[in-house]
């Protein structure tokens, strides 16, 4: 990698078809390899995409990102809106919500969270269910979760996961991931089928996912 280091993450994915890059929000790369690939291609691999890697790295280093700790006049997403935590009575409040905090000097970032899983737990599971009605899917059950590295999931059993931050997300953006794990109870892989699927149910997703390429940075 010429002069800078990279840290990398080599995972194995029996169901990948091809070797895949990425680079994560940390500045990690991280190489997917297939059935049947080795850590000596997945380096060949790597060497080749050299020039795209290094300039996702430019990006992802030139993003805003969030404060680690949040304070009053800290901006977070909610609802795909940057709004401003704001003192409120005996709390804070941002846009609609309010919330009582006991030290309002403190790091509110834990405050904030709590009260965003708990609107996920009450939120997510009822449109989940409302667009698999919709689309006439069967879900086994739907469970929210503080996921670190996906927005969602869904077992061969009908079993489908969200991401607390989903409520961070713009309505268009949250449908999306769930009409996602949605389609891969058809599809269970990311096979050209799936994606028609994806796209027959979410015409969107494209924009959606845009949105995500975009934003991700401030989700974290």
């Amino acid at each position: 990698m010429g002069a800078r280091t990279i840290p990398l993450l080599v995972v194995r994915n029996p169901r990948a078809r091809r070797y895949l890059l990425r680079v994560r929000n940390d500045g990690t790369a991280r190489v997917t390899i297939p059935r049947g690939g080795s850590q000596s291609e997945a380096r060949s691999f790597i060497e080749r995409n050299r020039a795209w890697l290094e300039k996702q790295l430019l990006q992802v280093h030139s993003r805003p990102r969030l404060a680690q700790t949040w304070q009053a006049g800290t901006e977070i997403l909610f609802r795909g809106e940057p709004l401003r935590i704001e003192p409120y009575e005996n709390g804070i409040r941002f846009g609609s919500e309010t919330l009582s905090v006991a030290h309002p000097d403190a790091d509110l970032r834990p405050a904030v969270e709590r009260h965003l899983r708990g609107l996920a737990a009450r939120e997510l599971p009822g449109r989940v269910r409302e667009l698999a009605a919709l689309h006439q899917f069967a879900v086994l059950r739907v469970s929210v979760r503080n996921q670190r590295a996906r927005w969602g999931s869904c077992s061969r059993h009908g079993a489908i996961s969200l991401n607390w931050r989903l409520v961070q997300f713009p309505a268009f953006v949250r449908d999306y991931i769930i009409l996602h794990e949605l389609a891969h109870l058809r599809h269970l892989n990311h096979s050209d089928r799936f994606w028609q699927e994806v796209e027959r149910l979410c015409p969107g997703y494209r924009e959606a996912e845009k949105w995500l390429k975009t934003n991700r940075p401030l989700l974290r």
